[in-house]
């Protein structure tokens, strides 16, 4: 029997944006406050005309499918729209952190060959250091700048941040100009392969540059309802847009909305006030965040709390395990928690801290605990495990045996741009290797204790940075925690803890000392895994609010070997 028309089509999440605007025409698809005196709402008919019209101006202003169109901007309306528009023109998204700086940006431009460039006004000047680097970098061949489309920030004051300005000057399109020139009926087909790229993302690159993930429409369709699937979202959910839609495309939620018919409430800047205003004026039922974003939100004061929440609202987390008492906090507010974990490999969130009732029934604390667990893979998910990092063997489910986490299926990556070796050193023994290392309890739930690079040795004995963090959290004046090695003279490796403070009017944080956290773990943990040494600052983080360890590990260095140095409190 053959695959035809009446029995197979390429899956594609683009479909679920033409069914909300059959199904949902009229309902509510964006939301965008965008300044004091300008309110955007679209519906989803009239989102589906402006990615059909952002789709057919690509095609007019002489892109071809198979192009990359690289976007770069907040949480706005345009950035929702390139997810669709982009890919049913056939071309492919790479959606670009807007926290990077112009060296990074040049070496994306110039890694994936992009043919044009969407970018928010607010990030245009960093764009123009990118390509002035290329000009430089190419004196000899030429550069041709890509074809340029600048979003308008009414919000800006622009005798301080000219960036509409300096880009029209080069030839830029205002890009609500370029999309009147798209059709809003445009015929756009789906791809004749479902394996064909829907986006491109860049990794991170903490220790070297990014690598650019090349993700599958197919891939994009099953993840996104994974995730309807493991948070049970209903129909019509109000959905706030606090983690980045340049995260991993929004950990594919911006597809999944359409799905839903739900409506998208946009957020240019992520403040625990923004949040809280957006909560209760427009009813946000879910949102996602790391758990930055939720230590934000349990430590925000009085003034930021627009009022008490009338309504469930649930959140999604992922990234380093939250810690607990973070997690028991939102719970004691009155959020629901629900944790996930996954990569960008992995197109955002791959598996669940799936909740069983009879949880229900145990202390905050206790619920904490197991909430922190980062638990079973997604409905989606063909393959999830822990295995031993030499042989590739199922470690024992006894919570207790350290192993890799490795997955496979149709929500891993289909490779690395320009970098076969990698992705074969990634692929090897039929599994992505995340280079997560976890144990697997009893109950088939894993749990991340740290990643390989990050697990101290001490005396010949493995510490995990994250317990150590998780212990650090549980003192009443430490907002953030961060444990890296320091190299030590008797033990090899030490931990050494890197804390912010809080500082509040209700307690006093300063008289804090470095001996008063030594001796506050010496209470929760052994005494082998306790901090020799601690220093007070600010922590260094990445766009979506990760913990930057390399930057970390580079002030160890400076600091020497912690045997040899006496007990002074540092600070950054």
């Amino acid at each position: 029997m053959d695959k035809v028309a009446a029995n197979f089509a390429p899956l594609t999440p683009l479909g679920f944006l033409e069914r909300a605007a059959a199904v949902y025409g009229e309902r509510l698809s964006l939301v965008y406050d965008c300044s004091s005196s300008r309110k955007i709402r679209f519906t989803w008919s009239a989102t589906y005309d402006r990615c059909r019209r952002l789709a057919s101006a690509l095609l007019r202003h002489g892109l071809v499918a198979g192009d990359i169109v690289a976007v770069a901007a907040p949480n706005v309306p345009a950035m929702y729209e390139a997810h669709f528009g982009i890919p049913m023109a056939g071309m492919v998204l790479n959606a670009i952190n807007i926290r990077l700086d112009s060296r990074m940006i040049a070496f994306f431009l110039e890694h994936s060959g992009a043919k044009a460039v969407i970018v928010d006004e607010e990030f245009f000047p960093v764009f123009d250091g990118a390509f002035s680097i290329l000009r430089k970098k190419k004196l000899m061949g030429g550069f041709k700048l890509p074809f340029l489309v600048v979003i308008e920030d009414e919000s800006v004051d622009r005798q301080k941040h000219p960036g509409l300005g300096q880009a029209l000057a080069i030839g830029a399109m205002e890009y609500e100009e370029f999309l009147l020139g798209g059709d809003p009926f445009f015929r756009w087909s789906p791809p004749e392969d479902e394996w064909d790229t829907i986006s491109l993302c860049y990794t991170s690159g903490t220790t070297s540059n990014p690598k650019g993930v090349v993700l599958s429409h197919r891939g994009a369709y099953l993840s996104s309802l994974g995730n309807i699937l493991a948070w049970g979202i209903p129909t019509g959910a109000v959905y706030l847009w606090t983690l980045p839609l340049f995260h991993c495309n929004g950990w594919c939620f911006s597809w999944a909305m359409a799905a839903l018919g739900g409506t998208n409430v946009c957020l240019r800047h992520v403040t625990a006030k923004g949040i809280f205003s957006a909560i209760v004026g427009h009813g946000v039922t879910h949102f996602c965040g790391a758990p930055v974003v939720l230590n934000m939100i349990v430590n925000a004061p009085e003034s930021e709390r627009r009022a008490a929440l009338h309504h469930v609202c649930h959140i999604m987390t992922a990234g380093a395990a939250p810690p607990a008492t973070v997690l028991a906090k939102m719970d004691e507010q009155g959020f629901i928690v629900t944790h996930t974990y996954g990569l960008t490999e992995t197109y955002g969130p791959c598996t669940v801290c799936a909740w069983k009732p009879e949880w229900d029934a145990l202390s905050l604390k206790e619920r904490a605990r197991l909430k922190a667990r980062q638990g079973v893979r997604y409905i989606a998910q063909e393959g999830l495990d822990v295995v031993d990092m030499k042989t590739m063997a199922p470690v024992p489910a006894d919570g207790t045996t350290l192993g890799e986490v490795v997955m496979r299926g149709n929500m891993v990556m289909k490779g690395y741009l320009n970098n076969p070796a990698a992705t074969q050193e990634s692929f090897k023994g039929g599994w992505y290797h995340s280079g997560d290392i976890a144990v697997k309890h009893e109950d088939g739930q894993i749990e991340i204790k740290d990643r390989a690079k990050d697990i101290i040795i001490s005396g010949g004995e493995n510490i995990s940075s994250l317990e150590v963090e998780s212990a650090l959290y549980q003192h009443p004046s430490v907002l953030e925690a961060s444990v890296v090695a320091r190299p030590d003279e008797m033990w090899g490796e030490t931990p050494c803890a890197f804390i912010t403070l809080k500082m509040n009017e209700e307690e006093d944080t300063a008289a804090v000392t470095e001996a008063d956290i030594i001796h506050f773990c010496r209470q929760h943990l052994p005494h082998y895994m306790v901090p020799r040494s601690v220093v007070f600052g600010p922590l260094p983080k990445t766009a979506t609010g990760k913990i930057q360890k390399h930057i970390l590990r580079i002030r160890v260095k400076a600091l020497g070997s912690s045997s040899s140095r006496a007990a002074p409190r540092s600070r950054l």
